[in-house]
C-alpha cells in the first residue's frame, strides 16, 4: 500500500484532517482550546476505508503537527484516544 497523504484544514477555532483514498474521504476534527491544546472530538472513516490505516493516518499527522508545535491534545473522540493509547511514542503530546 502506497503511503496515506493527509491533509489539514485549520482555522481560528479549529480545523480538519482529511485523507481520500480511492474516493472515500476520511475525516478527523478538532477544535483549540486556548493557544496550547487541541481537542480531538470526531474521527469518520467511510466502510470502505476501514482497514486500510485511514483513520490511523490521520491521528499519527495530528500527533506529528502537535509535537512541532509543542501543542498538546485531548483526545476526546474514542477512536483517536484508542490509538495515541496503543502508541506509546505517540503519548508525548497528551495533555
Amino acid at each position: 500500500m502506497s503511503e496515506i497523504i493527509v491533509t489539514r484544514e485549520d482555522g481560528p477555532t479549529g480545523g480538519r484532517y482529511l485523507t481520500t483514498i480511492d474516493g472515500h474521504t476520511a475525516e478527523m476534527t478538532y477544535s483549540k482550546a486556548g493557544t496550547t491544546r487541541l481537542i480531538i472530538d470526531h474521527t469518520g472513516v467511510p466502510d470502505a476505508l476501514r482497514g486500510k490505516g485511514a483513520g490511523q493516518a490521520l491521528v499519527q499527522r495530528a500527533v506529528e503537527d502537535a509535537r512541532e508545535a509543542g501543542l498538546k491534545i485531548i483526545p476526546l473522540c474514542p477512536f483517536a484516544k484508542a490509538q495515541i493509547a496503543k502508541h506509546p511514542e505517540w503519548q508525548d503530546v497528551l495533555a
